[in-house]
């Protein structure tokens, strides 16, 4: 397993659009090695491939309650296919936004299909912290990002932010 390193905002590859996993070989296992391996370092609870460069619709997650009892999720093609219409309000961050927070109203409870890395298409119902990051990772296969859930004030912030912290990274102003 390799740590890879995370594209950061305002990297354009966030907003690209990943393309479904046609057949689970090797490479997807190894990518799912790798993401997890790249999460649990972070640290962080999820993980979308796009978020390592690779626009491919894989996620990985784990949102156990304790660090010694790691509970790896592996989510190749994931959809949600329905939403409760009770809304809750839950403090996001992300591992390509770096130390920042806000929160996001998202649908309460999801109900979403995805593949394991066995081939199974499986179907869960998730509430709570596991909904918010379910819906969290498949907006990242969409090109969505958190902060497009805020005010266009706040988002204009974050991104002219993360802008000038990526010049001075190259030695710009």
């Amino acid at each position: 397993m390799t740590i890879r390193p995370l594209v950061i905002l305002p990297d354009p590859k966030l907003r690209l659009v990943s393309e479904p996993v046609a057949t689970i070989t090797d490479e997807i296992r190894k990518l799912a090695d790798d993401m997890l391996e790249t999460m649990y370092d972070a640290p962080g609870v999820g993980l979308a491939a796009i978020q390592i460069g690779v626009p491919l619709r894989v996620v990985t997650m784990d949102v156990s309650k304790t660090e010694n009892e790691h509970q790896p999720m592996v989510l190749i093609n994931p959809e949600i296919v329905w939403a409760s219409d009770e809304k809750r309000v839950y403090e996001e961050g992300c591992l390509s936004i770096p130390e920042y927070y806000e929160e996001v109203e998202r649908p309460d409870r999801v109900r979403f299909r995805y593949m394991s890395l066995q081939g199974e298409t499986i179907e869960q119902e998730a509430a709570e912290l596991m909904a918010t990051c379910v819906q969290h990772e498949i907006d990242h296969l969409n090109g969505i990002l958190f902060i497009d859930y805020l005010s266009k004030l706040k988002r204009d912030r974050v991104v002219t932010k993360f802008k000038k912290a990526a010049k001075r990274e190259v030695g710009g102003a």
